[in-house]
């Protein structure tokens, strides 16, 4: 049976206007809204925020400002207009990942002859994220060598000169080493007077990175008989059945380190006398 007095007229939002409740809307600039009172229809070309009003300019370029707030349409909807949202732009750090004094918009220079030599891939990556930014200003590039066994050779290919130093970071250089007995074969050759070798102390590179950035008090002793960044893995509970967990265990390693502080002390003054070695005039 039909309902005679149809529905009830108080059911539901009865106060709801036709076009809907007005909202708040940025006055962004090049929107077209209409005052309702007035009519007006224009592009938004202008607010002042002390005044808190918008200017809006019609087809014929007439303009007409108004206050700030309700009475506006947008695209036929009721729109309260506020001030637009000001985008805040992040400083630029003052300093590099380094500590150096970072130069802002600086462009990369043309590479020197000078070259950087590092024993590994692990190595080279590691000495970009901290001084890369320094490095770049420098013209200064970094290679890594795949083992310090044969850097003799590499010399001899690079043929160092007083304008073609070379600076190498070799690991665990310490007394009765191999290494020790490489870097000392190399300063009595020839071109020892333009090469720099210096060391830090650490079985490997990843040793350089504090231990508590991967919740350890200290780096773990590991036996001989087993393979050194295997065993740190190992002892982490990372997965480390081959190369593909090494390269991600480093990577997540890598990771924990933003910049020098994160690092040892013992690698940070090597790095640097090794760069001023090489951009020394």
């Amino acid at each position: 049976m039909a309902d005679r007095y149809g529905n009830d007229v108080l059911a539901g939002d009865w106060r709801k206007p036709k076009r809907g409740r007005a909202v708040e809307t940025p006055a962004e600039y090049g929107a077209v809204v209409e005052e309702v009172e007035t009519d007006f229809v224009g592009e938004i070309v202008k607010v002042d925020r002390d005044l808190y009003t918008v200017t809006l300019e019609d087809r014929r370029r007439k303009r007409r400002t108004f206050p700030l707030g309700p009475g506006f349409l947008l695209e036929g909807r009721p729109v309260i207009l506020t001030p637009p949202v000001v985008a805040v732009t992040a400083p630029k750090p003052s300093r590099t990942a380094s500590g150096s004094v970072a130069v802002a918009d600086a462009r990369a220079r043309v590479a020197r002859a000078s070259r950087i030599f590092v024993e590994g891939r692990h190595d080279a990556e590691l000495v970009e994220k901290v001084w890369g930014d320094d490095l770049r200003i420098e013209g200064v590039v970094v290679e890594y060598l795949g083992g310090v066994d044969d850097l003799a050779d590499h010399l001899r290919d690079f043929e160092p000169g007083p304008q073609r130093k070379v600076g190498v970071l070799v690991d665990h250089l310490v007394t009765g080493s191999k290494e020790a007995r490489i870097a000392e074969s190399i300063r009595r050759s020839a071109v020892g007077q333009h090469v720099l070798i210096v060391g830090h102390p650490f079985i490997d590179i990843w040793q350089a990175i504090k231990p508590d950035r991967v919740g350890l008090a200290e780096w773990p002793q590991i036996p001989r008989s087993i393979e050194w960044k295997k065993g740190i893995c190992q002892h982490l509970g990372w997965p480390h059945r081959d190369q593909a967990d090494i390269a991600r265990a480093w990577k997540r390693l890598l990771s924990t380190v933003s910049s020098w502080s994160d690092l040892d002390p013992a690698l940070l003054g090597r790095v640097e006398e090794l760069i001023d070695f090489v951009t020394a005039e």
